[in-house]
């Protein structure tokens, strides 16, 4: 596995980035911040962004549509609006909450939203009339996060109440809340297989729950500042932290280890999120800046889609740093001590301010908390010359139906031309049900007019006539 690099930075936000999604082609990437705009950027280095200006106040979530064909995006000024990612910057907003709406998600069929607020209620919505369904109101403070699980029947929330709470969609209760964090969780993601939830917590660590015997899988305290975000690679074997110390983390959750330390951002990492391949990733931060990064990961998942092989990879151009982790699995203590070491060439093509260095850390699993110390050198994104180790082993848990699913993908499924004909028909028709919603605003909005002018019109024959009787 070669060391994540840094592909392009965007900088055109006037605040901190908030939030930032990247499509499913990987032609856009949507981002969202505290100057109360939602920006589209284009990975073509000839095609510009495109900013809209709709929000009256900060931005706080982005994400788009599992098509790609839409973005939806939450602010403090109490709505949600969806956009069509154009140049038109066609959007449609519905007052979703009474209070900051905190985090916006799609349905993994895209047909619905669910909303968080610090109104302390969790809404969901249908996303093509903005209709709402229903709300789940047991949190007793600020609601920051809410997203759905991979099946779309379970709903996970964070709150400012220090419980993470997870709801059954159907039955709309509350069917277990975890109490773990010391502070409160600000960020909280389902893993791919749908069996575990990872959150992000004002206490500077992150833990991974199992949802099926609520245990605790994993305690990571990798970070020394609060920890702000966090996105799942698809494959499940990875899970990428932001947090206010500057620094982005890559976490073997396989091994239960810190792999990398990544630097790149001048202040807070505020956001990050995995490509749906997992083959990119994006962050945000109080610089104003949005950098997208290649993985470089080598994960070859298995036709039973349980085991996993992947690399670990280090250039060598200095003296080797001494690096430690430790990180409780399943609370089986034993301790391990690695080397790892760093290359040192300097980023090229990139401002000073926004070189980024990845420093890879090998560290084991132990029954008491965390600690690394790094030391921080600049890498060219293209730095070959690597020695690799290559090991086997067993992944988190994994849904079975998802395994056959994978494995029924791989004997044949759908021919990639017809998927992609369906694929441009999902998309044409989210175009259009958003185009027929944003013309039923209109419409609405033209009986308003017409009905008060007819209103008037009545007034001043009225007034007339009582003249002409005077």
């Amino acid at each position: 596995m070669s060391d994540p690099t840094l592909e392009r930075h965007f900088k055109g936000h006037r605040e901190t980035v908030t939030s930032v999604d990247l499509s499913c082609n990987m032609k856009q990437i949507a981002t969202g911040s505290m100057d109360s705009c939602v920006m589209i950027w284009n990975m073509k280095p000839q095609m510009r962004a495109y900013r809209f200006d709709g929000h009256k106040d900060a931005v706080t979530s982005v994400q788009f549509s599992p098509s790609g064909h839409l973005v939806a995006s939450a602010s403090r000024d109490k709505t949600v609006r969806l956009w069509v990612p154009s140049m038109k910057a066609e959007s449609t907003a519905f007052r979703a909450h009474t209070a900051t709406v905190r985090s916006v998600n799609f349905s993994g069929d895209g047909q619905t939203l669910v909303t968080a607020s610090d109104d302390k209620t969790i809404k969901v919505w249908t996303v093509h009339r903005q209709k709402f369904l229903f709300s789940l109101n047991q949190h007793i403070n600020w609601v920051r996060c809410a997203k759905f699980s991979p099946d779309d029947r379970l709903i996970v929330s964070s709150s400012d109440d220090k419980t993470i709470k997870l709801w059954d969609k159907n039955s709309r209760e509350c069917i277990h809340s975890f109490c773990e964090h010391a502070g409160y969780a600000n960020h909280v993601a389902f893993h791919p297989s749908g069996t575990c939830i990872a959150a992000a917590s004002t206490d500077n660590s992150v833990k991974v729950w199992d949802i099926r015997s609520h245990k605790m899988l994993q305690h990571y305290q990798v970070h020394s500042g609060v920890v702000t975000s966090l996105s799942f690679h698809p494959a499940g074997n990875f899970l990428i932290t932001a947090a206010n110390d500057s620094t982005m983390k890559i976490l073997d959750l396989v091994e239960g280890k810190l792999l990398y330390t990544l630097h790149g951002h001048q202040g807070p990492v505020t956001c990050v999120a995995f490509s749906r391949t997992g083959e990119y990733f994006a962050s945000g931060g109080s610089d104003e800046q949005v950098m997208v990064w290649k993985s470089n990961f080598d994960c070859e998942e298995c036709s039973d889609g349980v085991r996993l092989q992947h690399k670990t990879t280090s250039s060598i151009k200095t003296p080797p740093t001494s690096s430690t982790s430790q990180a409780n699995l399943n609370s089986q203590p034993s301790a391990l001590h690695s080397q790892a070491s760093e290359p040192s060439e300097h980023l090229n093509g990139h401002d000073s301010h926004t070189a980024a260095h990845a420093q890879s850390s090998n560290g084991s699993s132990s029954s008491s908390h965390s600690r690394a110390t790094h030391s921080h050198t600049y890498r060219h994104p293209s730095s070959a010359s690597s020695s690799t180790q290559q090991t086997k082993s067993k992944a988190l848990p994994q849904d079975p139906q998802r395994v056959q699913a994978q494995s029924q993908a791989s004997d044949g499924g759908v021919p990639a031309g017809l998927a992609s004909t369906l694929e441009h028909i999902i998309g044409q028709l989210d175009i259009l049900t958003q185009t027929v919603s944003i013309l039923e605003q209109r419409l609405t909005l033209t009986e308003d007019k017409l009905k008060e002018c007819l209103e008037n019109q009545m007034e001043i024959g009225l007034h007339l006539q009582r003249r002409e009787e005077a």
